[in-house]
């Protein structure tokens, strides 16, 4: 298991910015899950993604487990960050 944790760069992950990070999500292997203030939700879930409420400034932890959990962890940190928009 591999966790990463980053600031939001998007105004609100919500609508498209949610649907970007669920495709990049899906594009691996790994379980995905994303959390905030104790709240955790599968980061391959649109519905998910958008239910946590993750805005610009929130901290998030990126949590991925699986054969590419390396990658998986580390694209969607830097996406969440703004840096993979």
């Amino acid at each position: 298991m591999v966790e990463r944790e980053t600031v939001v760069g998007h105004e609100k992950l919500h609508a498209r910015p949610a649907a970007l990070l669920v495709q990049r999500a899906k594009g691996f292997a790994s379980e995905v899950k994303l959390e905030k203030d104790g709240n955790t939700v599968n980061a391959k879930s649109p519905m998910g993604v958008m239910r946590l409420g993750a805005g610009r400034g929130d901290a998030v932890r990126i949590i991925a487990e699986g054969p590419d959990e390396e990658a998986a962890a580390d694209a969607l940190a830097a996406f969440v960050a703004g840096d993979g928009s």
